[in-house]
């Protein structure tokens, strides 16, 4: 593992070794993925598939750690995706405090990686919902570099 001796520790190099299983070359995951566009600058806060629905506010490395994320998390949700250190995200706590109070959100999942970064978006999250109004049930799962779920 190199050190890059400075900068964010969630931009550090690092390889991750996984034993090799053949029996997962020959499994086809379907996508839960029920709307299009995902990625929170270009979903419409009015768009029906926000309606009544719970959301995943997912960070944008979570869904490639993580190699279930579809049915462990996006299964059943809308979904934004966002990243809270390379995104221009002025505009994202008034975004998603819109989506919240007009869509009557049952719950909220906030997915972030572990590395410092990413617990923006959980702040973000957060911000929202008290914007919003409403009392908004939250849950934050965070995801190793490795792709384990650490919570």
């Amino acid at each position: 593992m190199g050190n890059l001796g400075c900068g964010c520790p969630g931009s550090m190099a690092k390889v991750i070794e996984r034993p090799v299983n053949d029996a997962t070359n020959n499994c086809k995951a379907a996508s839960e993925l029920r709307q299009w566009p995902v990625q929170l600058h270009l979903v419409p806060p009015a768009a029906p598939y926000f309606m009544n629905a719970e959301i995943l506010v997912c960070a944008d490395c979570v869904a490639y750690a993580m190699g279930r994320m579809h049915q462990d998390l996006l299964k059943g949700k809308a979904l934004a995706i966002a990243c809270p250190k390379l995104d221009e995200t002025d505009t994202y706590v008034e975004k998603l405090a819109t989506i919240f109070s007009t869509n009557e959100t049952p719950h909220v999942t906030v997915a972030i990686m572990e590395v410092p970064c990413c617990r923006g978006l959980d702040i973000m999250v957060r911000e929202a919902i008290q914007k919003s109004g409403r009392d908004i049930p939250l849950e934050t799962v965070i995801v190793g570099i490795d792709g384990t779920r650490r919570n």
